[in-house]
């Protein structure tokens, strides 16, 4: 990967409209990051980040639209939240005892990921138990 190619994809990332940014600029970054850090090590993790921004969010995770509705959703269904000691933020692996996962509606499209509380906030979870979007 050439440089010029880096500077590229990131000027793309940092000229998206707002509404794009709003979405899944972050959240695609961190996602997009680690990814490619999986993949490639450091320079993966520089590309990836850019990329992830780029594109927002990876796997069709809630928009901006459905995150207020969803967070209604979840209060009035009164789930009991998890105490964790650790950061509640995207890309945290949740322990496999003691959380309880709950399924994700199908009104709102996101796909293979359930949810749950982690102190006092919801959070979107992939099958790996791994925060994919922290709902604030």
């Amino acid at each position: 990967m050439t440089l010029k190619t880096l500077l590229a994809v990131s000027a793309l990332a940092l000229s998206l409209p707002m509404a794009a940014q709003a979405q899944g600029l972050v959240r695609g970054a961190e996602r997009g990051a680690q990814d490619g850090a999986d993949a490639a090590g450091p320079l993966g993790a520089i590309v990836g980040g850019a990329v992830g921004a780029a594109t927002g969010t990876v796997g069709g995770i809630l928009g901006v639209d459905d995150r207020p509705r969803f967070r209604q959703y979840v209060t009035r269904e009164r789930r009991s939240s998890y105490a964790y000691d650790g950061d509640v933020r995207v890309g945290t692996v949740l322990p496999s005892a003691g959380v309880t996962y709950y399924d994700v509606p199908d009104e709102y499209n996101a796909r293979d990921s359930r949810y749950t509380i982690v102190n006092e906030r919801p959070v979107l979870v992939d099958r790996s138990r791994r925060i994919v979007e922290v709902i604030d």
